[in-house]
């Protein structure tokens, strides 16, 4: 966010007009947004939370597409950056899907994504029934505090897909930049996942 990049008309625009086509899908994966509080005790229990030592106390992602979001009417905000509950052997733990919310299928066949010590979670921001879907919800690692599961939360959106609506003929699903990187890993849960994007 420190750059201050805004999405310009024509941007915009030109993403109007690729959601207008009933085959389009638009997958937004805005990254962590690691202590936005202005209080530096608070910024040191998120920094222990997380524990990852690459990672500053304060490191603020996706300014640009939280504008994109907001020029397109989209009702999310991505916030936080939590640290995932994981099985043995520092495997990721299963995310929790609402496969009824699921018409299109695309967690067919999916149980996780991969391990990333600070993921996002997708705060809907809206009260209008079924405009965003919270298809899956993933748990966090309650071991060490954070203000989020402070508030009594024990899981995060993990996975939202907005279906089409009005003159949006096109999907928007929502999930963080790291599963799309073999950087952070991939196991056949996520390469069923890709499949999916590009054959539903």
């Amino acid at each position: 966010m420190v750059t201050g990049q805004e999405a310009e008309p024509g941007e915009v625009e030109a993403l109007r007009a690729f959601l207008g086509r009933p085959d389009a899908c638009l997958v937004l994966g805005p990254h962590h947004d690691v202590a936005a509080s202005d209080e530096l005790a608070v910024r040191d229990i998120e920094y222990h939370h997380h524990g990852d030592p690459l990672v500053p106390r304060q490191q603020r992602f996706a300014g640009y597409l939280r504008g994109v979001m907001r020029a397109l009417g989209l009702r999310v905000e991505n916030r936080c950056g939590l640290r995932p509950a994981v099985r043995e052997q520092d495997k990721i733990a299963p995310f929790v899907a609402f496969r009824h919310l699921d018409a299109k299928g695309w967690l067919e066949g999916v149980t996780n994504f991969n391990l990333h010590q600070h993921l996002p979670h997708y705060a809907v921001t809206t009260d209008e029934p079924d405009t965003v879907r919270v298809v899956a919800r993933h748990p966090i690692d309650t071991s060490r505090p954070h203000p989020f599961t402070e508030a009594g939360n024990t899981a995060f959106n993990m996975f939202l897909w907005m279906p089409p609506d009005g003159e949006r003929a096109g999907d928007i699903l929502f999930a963080d930049s790291t599963i799309f990187s073999s950087l952070f890993g991939g196991d056949e849960s996520l390469r069923d996942f890709w499949r999916n994007l590009v054959t539903k």
